[in-house]
């Protein structure tokens, strides 16, 4: 399976609209008009009003078929004692302040997130950039899995990209799976990486509702001929909840440069996508280091809030908004979460099984 049609068949009969934030399933539209007709004329018009705010994020759907509607921002958010360099993850809701565009929001809902299932989708380089390293690179992706699907309700998906983008794996919780799927690749052409972190974005993490998403990414961080950009694929896996983290190979083997220098251009992208999707960006060159970075990312995952909070300003004005977490009561704490999103109208996207 390809570039473009590599998840198109699982998205027949299915329907989702996707925005940034929780979601809410409804099933057959025609059934929800028939019972509003019942409600008594304060409540139908509430109804209304609702539906108007909303504008054109609901669009007809046949009965039988599913759509979701957005109804709040979740944030997942990582506390970190600045001291000790540890996961803090005793806070209640009331030690939190979510601001956007500097309008502090109300909390809706607050989950602490230890238990909470974990969609993680790992996106592997293999082009000929890497073609030295592809090693390093699969021994990456397995430690980090063996690490990772520790509960059988966690998942992980296995995909690639070159000059195309590849799914080997769907989400599964077996590893023999994932392993094998992972033995199998080859590197050769250019690289996708932008075009593949938008696409597994737009076709697998925004089905998931209430589940956690993340991505790892395991590249040298030089992309060639994506038709996407560093801002697009930004600006998605923001919109899809989608934590990034990345694992630089730069520095693996006997091929790379000195580990933990951010000074290339494509470095700096790598660090930026990770920290404005709320995650980390690793740049290791020995097997140790990157064991400890694959634990590390492991434990903060586990160790994540999300809050939830339904915007003051509800339009859709395809304009940029920036989120503000803050601990008031809290000053030598640090938080990691992404840093805002873009409040475009909804649209229809294929939705995995």
């Amino acid at each position: 399976m390809k570039k473009r049609r590599w998840l198109s068949a699982c998205a027949a009969g299915i329907l989702m609209v996707v925005v940034p934030g929780i979601t809410m399933i409804r099933a057959g539209a025609q059934q929800q008009q028939q019972s509003t007709r019942t409600q008594d004329p304060k409540q139908q018009q509430k109804q209304d009003d609702k539906g108007k705010a909303a504008g054109k994020a609901q669009e007809d759907v046949a009965p039988g078929q599913i759509s979701s509607v957005t109804v709040n921002v979740r944030l997942p958010i990582t506390v970190i004692d600045g001291d000790t360099g540890r996961f803090v993850v005793d806070l209640k809701q009331n030690d939190f302040e979510i601001l956007e565009d500097k309008v502090q929001q109300k909390i809706e809902s607050f989950l602490p997130q230890s238990d909470l299932p974990l969609d993680v989708a790992v996106l592997m380089d293999t082009s000929n950039s890497v073609k030295p390293k592809l090693k390093f690179e699969k021994d990456a992706a397995v430690s980090f899995l063996q690490t990772m699907l520790i509960s059988r309700r966690d998942r992980a998906m296995f995909a690639t990209f070159d000059s195309e983008i590849e799914l080997h794996q769907d989400f599964t919780n077996r590893l023999d799976l994932l392993t094998r799927a992972i033995d199998k690749v080859k590197a050769q052409g250019e690289t996708r990486m932008y075009d593949a972190v938008y696409q597994v974005c737009e076709e697998k993490m925004a089905a998931s509702p209430g589940r956690r998403r993340a991505m790892v990414i395991i590249t040298d961080g030089e992309d060639t001929v994506s038709d996407r950009n560093l801002k697009d694929a930004i600006e998605l896996a923001q919109r899809t909840e989608t934590v990034v983290f990345v694992i630089s190979t730069k520095a693996g083997g006997f091929f790379g440069v000195q580990a933990g220098t951010v000074d290339r251009k494509e470095d700096k992208e790598l660090k930026r996508l990770a920290e404005d999707t709320g995650g980390r960006a690793f740049f290791t060159a020995e097997v140790i280091e990157l064991e400890r970075s694959f634990s590390a990312i492991a434990r903060e995952l586990r160790s994540q809030y999300v809050v939830a909070y339904s915007p003051i300003n509800d339009k859709f004005d395809s304009k940029f908004r920036t989120i503000d977490v803050r601990l008031p009561n809290h000053k030598n704490l640090r938080i990691r979460a992404k840093k805002g999103y873009t409040a475009t109208p909804p649209r229809n996207v294929g939705a995995s099984q």
